[in-house]
C-alpha cells in the first residue's frame, strides 16, 4: 500500500514541484502526495497543487496562532489518513508537542550542508547571503528528519554544490535547488516511504 504523503509549505512551491516530478516518473514509488498545507495565505504552491489534481488548504499560521494551527492541521492530516509529513520551504516553527507525535515521519530540507548555516534566522537567501559572506567554497543541501529538539534530527541525506566566482545569493540559491534539493528531497521521501512500508509488511 502507497504511503500517504502530506506536504507543508510557505511560499511558491519549487521542492513540492520537484517532489511531484519525481511522483509522475515513477520516482517515488512507495509513496503518494495526498495533501498539502500552506500557513501563508496566497501561497503559489496551493495552485501547484491543485494543478496535479491534489488537495490543497491555506491555513494561515498568524491568523490561527501556534495552537489553533497545530490543531487545524492535525485535522487535516487525520481526515486524510497521512503517513508522512514533508517540509517543503515550511517557514513556521513546529511545537516540540505536534512533533513528538509523528516520530520519525517529518522530513525537512535545508539549504546548507548542516551543521553549517543553520539554526534561527537562517532560510531562504540568508543561508545563501551568509555562505557567500563566510567566503567558503562549498555548499549544498541537507535532508532530515525533524524531532522535538530544536535543529536536530537524523541526516538523510547531503549533497555538495560548488560555490563559483561572481556567484549572487540568488544564483547560488537556484544552483543549490536545482544540483541538491530537487534531487535529494524526492530520493529521501522516497527512502522514507519505503521503511514505513516494509514496516508495515512485518508487522502483519
Amino acid at each position: 500500500m502507497l504511503k500517504r504523503i502530506a506536504v507543508l509549505v510557505s511560499g511558491g512551491g519549487t521542492n513540492l514541484e520537484a517532489l511531484f516530478a519525481a511522483q509522475e516518473s515513477g520516482r517515488i514509488p512507495h509513496g503518494e502526495i495526498v495533501l498539502v498545507v500552506s500557513g501563508t495565505a496566497g501561497a503559489y504552491a496551493v495552485e501547484r497543487a491543485k494543478s496535479h489534481g491534489v488537495s490543497a488548504v491555506t491555513l494561515p499560521r498568524k491568523e490561527l496562532g501556534q495552537t489553533g494551527f497545530e490543531e487545524a492541521l492535525s485535522n487535516q492530516l487525520m481526515d486524510a489518513r497521512v503517513d508522512l509529513i514533508v517540509l517543503a520551504g515550511f517557514l513556521s516553527i513546529l511545537s516540540a508537542d505536534f512533533v513528538s507525535s509523528w516520530p520519525d515521519r517529518i522530513v525537512n530540507i535545508h539549504p546548507s550542508l548542516i551543521p553549517a548555516f543553520c539554526g534561527k534566522g537562517f532560510y531562504g537567501l540568508h543561508v545563501h547571503e551568509a555562505a557567500l559572506a563566510r567566503g567558503v567554497k562549498v555548499t549544498g543541501a541537507t535532508v532530515h528528519l525533524v524531532n522535538e529538539i530544536p535543529d536536530g534530527g537524523r541526516i538523510l541525506l547531503q549533497k555538495a554544490v560548488e560555490i563559483l566566482p561572481g556567484d549572487t545569493a540568488e544564483t547560488l540559491q537556484h544552483r543549490v535547488m536545482e544540483q541538491a534539493e530537487w534531487v535529494l528531497l524526492p530520493q529521501a521521501v522516497e527512502q522514507l516511504c519505503e521503511q514505513l512500508a516494509q514496516e508495515e509488511r512485518r508487522d502483519r
